[in-house]
């Protein structure tokens, strides 16, 4: 059995000992807490400006709950990409492989987070918020032709920076316990599907050549920017009586948010980065995305 194999034999056999059902492991019937934070506060995205000290406690606890809405939407968003494109990636390979039959075990898994993340935002009194046409277009895109290593950086991208921010939450006992439950059931999973990633990632890096690795870096540059700009949606603000363009402009030049980008994009850059994925036009992007 080679490497690839070995590596997807111990990930489906962990699947069967730490895979959790959400309807199960969470108490949906529990109330929330009307006095505790959603994140960090010192995660938000208004976390040291004037804006952010102009609030009250109350819209500081519901900035907090709106980004958190923004960012399950925004997860959502990605799961359901990267189940297409995993189902693609799936279509033409051996089922007998357990490489391949992992692949669908991450699917399985992606199912249940999306619908864990619908049922928190529905908990929480909110409604998701939408992708703009931008972001809908390159989703589009992606699911339908994205394979080799654009493919599992994307897929990287987005898993790391929002397990950054879950790894944070799960372990804050001043914060709600829904979110703190709901992150731990997504670390638990995901960090199975960054390890499957990360090892086909290296493969397909290997295999490619100069042309796909050209191309490749500017598609991972553009999934970076969405992303992160995902995370955040500017409507959020109105929740709180600040206006959208308003408190977009104030995030995007808060140096405490810049940092909080940085930290949460650090272990994945280094990674796409040793691999030689940042470089040339990709790397301006990355830029632009905040997370470098």
């Amino acid at each position: 059995m080679d490497a690839r194999e070995q590596t997807a034999q111990r990930l489906l056999d962990s699947s069967l000992r730490h895979s959790f059902d959400p309807d199960l492991e969470i108490d949906w019937s529990a109330p929330l807490d009307p006095d505790a934070y959603w994140i960090p506060p010192q995660r938000s995205s208004l976390y040291g400006t004037a804006l952010w000290s102009g609030m009250t406690r109350t819209q500081q606890l519901e900035l907090t709950k709106r980004e958190v809405v923004s960012a399950a939407s925004a997860g959502i968003w990605f799961e359901t990409i990267l189940m297409q494109m995993l189902i693609r990636h799936y279509y033409e390979q051996n089922p007998t492989s357990e490489h391949d039959q992992y692949a669908l075990t991450e699917v399985a898994d992606e199912c249940r987070h999306s619908i864990m993340f619908g049922r928190m935002i529905e908990k929480m009194g909110c409604q998701p918020y939408k992708a703009n046409r931008r972001d809908q277009n390159l989703g589009r895109y992606m699911k339908a032709t994205a394979t080799g290593a654009h493919m599992y950086a994307a897929i990287l991208i987005a898993e790391e920076v929002l397990d950054a921010f879950q790894r944070e939450i799960m372990v804050d006992p001043s914060l709600q316990p829904l979110i703190r439950m709901v992150a731990r059931i997504h670390v638990v999973e995901e960090a199975r599907h960054v390890r499957y990633a990360r090892e086909e990632l290296v493969r397909q890096v290997q295999k490619a050549n100069r042309l796909q690795l050209s191309y490749a870096r500017l598609i991972i540059g553009r999934a970076a920017c969405s992303i992160a700009d995902r995370l955040i949606h500017p409507d959020i603000y109105r929740a709180v009586g600040i206006d959208p363009a308003l408190g977009q402009r104030v995030a995007v030049d808060n140096p405490a948010f810049r940092e909080t980008l940085r930290w949460s994009g650090q272990k994945v850059v280094t990674f796409l980065s040793e691999l030689g994925l940042i470089e040339g036009v990709g790397r301006r992007l990355w830029k632009q995305s905040r997370l470098l």
